[in-house]
């Protein structure tokens, strides 16, 4: 893949997650996430949480962040629709810089697996314990 096509598609669901959008579109609104937390009525560590992909917020709270980043819900949801304008599409990426990108997103993608494991695991072991 070249470089050009890496970023076409800068914020879509196989490049970027909810939170890599929420975060972006908070940033372009010059938010802090403590001044977005208190406009949504959260904990910014409740932010910081759905920034990172630990949790998700509930349908009220997507459409109140909605609103006050300028973005659509479903562009938020699956970066279709009304959102943030990629990055600079002609600046180049450096190569290190893509590989890093590569590498996160394969961790990324271990710690979800990993994750799911975990989760079949724990529900294994209380249904062992409950016999």
């Amino acid at each position: 893949m070249d470089e050009h096509s890496e970023t076409t598609d800068w914020y879509s669901e196989e490049t970027a997650t909810f939170g890599d959008r929420l975060a972006a579109a908070r940033e372009e609104a010059r938010l802090s996430q403590k001044e977005l937390a208190q406009r949504v009525g959260i904990k910014t560590s409740t932010l910081r949480n759905w920034e990172e992909d630990l949790s998700e917020p509930r349908a009220n709270r997507l459409s109140i962040l909605s609103g006050i980043l300028g973005v659509s819900l479903r562009w938020l949801l699956t970066a279709e629709g009304e959102g943030l304008l990629a990055p600079d599409e002609d600046a180049p990426i450096n190569s290190d810089v893509a590989d890093l990108l590569n590498e996160v997103r394969a961790v990324r993608a271990q710690l979800t697996a990993s994750n799911d494991r975990l989760a079949k695991l724990e529900k294994r072991l209380r249904r062992m314990g409950q016999s």
